[in-house]
């Protein structure tokens, strides 16, 4: 039932994306796109207007749509507003992680915008500020850690449980490292990964851990290296970390990184890349494999709709694979290895029925050692003090005690290149 819901939300997105296509004619830099031309719902039988035609909705981007990160948050509202028949609302890229992001949220409210998204780290402290100032007003700010502690009933966070989408990456990476063994192209002692990160964050190393877990489920003999570019968004610094990292020896390359760069330079050296937040399959036909992504559609409706309906938006929300918030593009089956979908398939299922949990600790050691007990930094203070047991059950409960990522373990098997960031 939930691969049926997950298709059925994935191809009414679709749709979607197509029919909004046309509705703004460009977004302008720290500017605000203002779209008045979506289609409009009716209302019921009756002939009542929509509560969502009365909304006015704004989203903030730290970049634009030349940022996969951004265009991804950018797809996602789109598809939310014509989903749920909102015509009025207004789109503000480029906009940095400082007073900017405040100007703004402030701008937006003035302006009489009911609901208001931010999508990046950064943006937080400056949400947070104008949701204090402009109480009627509800702020949502993907990827922050405060809401929960803030305790602000218009200020709210979310993220989704990526590090699933990630892992479901590794296993195709690691089926790819099976076949290059396989064909002696290399060696079992050779399967290096490299992966490019942006800092080293919790976030970065969520995803950097969750996906070699993924790729040594089924090649065990697999390593990697991490290099960090110190940006979420520099193309430059992406390519030339995926280059160190092929001169380094890895044969395989993933990213937590927002441009072509590192796909390019795979592309370029003939070395199998996994993207994020989007495919790469029309620039890189030879080497992608395939991407991992957050949907962010799911949470914008949700949030929307309970602005319309009057109803409390959660603190955290935590999107799944259930609910469409984890997806994965298309397998690049050119590409992949014989038998990866299948692989693929049997994870999702384990997965959803609680029978793979990504951060076993039986699958993985720090220092030689095997966890039982880690206390994890969830409830942010200035100097990001362990405060809550992350470890029960025989796995590292990521995501569940606050939507962002916390885990922050680093693990045997993963070789840090630079810590600068």
């Amino acid at each position: 039932m939930k691969k049926l819901f997950a298709l059925v939300l994935s191809l009414a997105m679709v749709f979607a994306l197509v029919a909004c296509g046309g509705n703004n004619g460009g977004t302008t830099n720290n500017g605000g796109t203002t779209n008045n031309g979506g289609a409009t719902n009716d209302g019921d039988e009756g002939g009542e207007t929509s509560a969502f035609a009365d909304l006015k909705v704004g989203f903030i981007f730290l970049h634009d749509e030349n940022s996969t990160y951004d265009l991804n948050f950018i797809n996602g509202a789109k598809a939310a507003c014509e989903n749920l028949g909102v015509t009025n609302y207004v789109l503000k890229t480029n906009v940095p992680e400082g007073q900017e992001c405040y100007d703004a949220a402030a701008d937006l409210a003035d302006d009489g915008c009911d609901i208001i998204f931010a999508d990046s780290f950064g943006h937080e402290d400056f949400m947070i500020q104008a949701a204090k100032e402009f109480p009627e007003v509800q702020f949502c700010h993907s990827t922050g850690t405060k809401a929960h502690t803030e305790g602000l009933s218009n200020y709210h966070n979310a993220f989704a449980s990526i590090y699933e989408g990630r892992y479901l990456a590794g296993i195709v990476a690691g089926m790819k490292l099976n076949e290059m063994i396989e064909a002696g192209e290399i060696t079992a002692d050779q399967a290096k990964i490299g992966y490019v990160g942006a800092f080293t964050y919790a976030e970065v190393v969520s995803g950097y851990t969750s996906f070699f877990l993924g790729a040594r489920s089924v090649c065990p003999s697999a390593t990697m290296e991490v290099t960090f570019t110190g940006s979420w968004y520099d193309e430059t610094a992406e390519k030339e970390g995926a280059q160190k990292l092929i001169n380094n020896g890895c044969v395989l390359v993933s990213q937590h990184a927002d441009s072509m760069g590192a796909p390019t330079a795979c592309e370029t050296a003939g070395v199998p890349n996994v993207s994020y937040n989007g495919s790469t399959i029309s620039a890189c036909p030879n080497t992608y494999l395939i991407s991992s992504r957050i949907d962010w559609t799911p949470y914008y409706e949700y949030a929307i709709t309970a602005v319309a309906e009057g109803t409390e938006i959660a603190a955290d929300w935590t999107g799944t694979l259930a609910t469409g918030s984890v997806v994965l593009t298309d397998l690049n089956t050119d590409v992949a290895a014989e038998g990866t979908q299948e692989a693929i398939d049997a994870a999702i299922a384990a997965l959803e029925d609680g029978t793979l949990h990504v951060f076993d600790t039986s699958t993985f050691t720090v220092g030689g050692e095997t966890l039982t007990s880690y206390m994890a930094d969830v409830d942010t203070d200035p100097d990001y003090t362990p405060d809550t047991e992350a470890i029960a059950d025989g796995y590292f409960h990521e995501s569940e005690y606050r939507s962002a990522p916390y885990f922050d373990l680093r693990i045997d098997g993963i070789t840090l290149l630079d810590e600068a960031y």
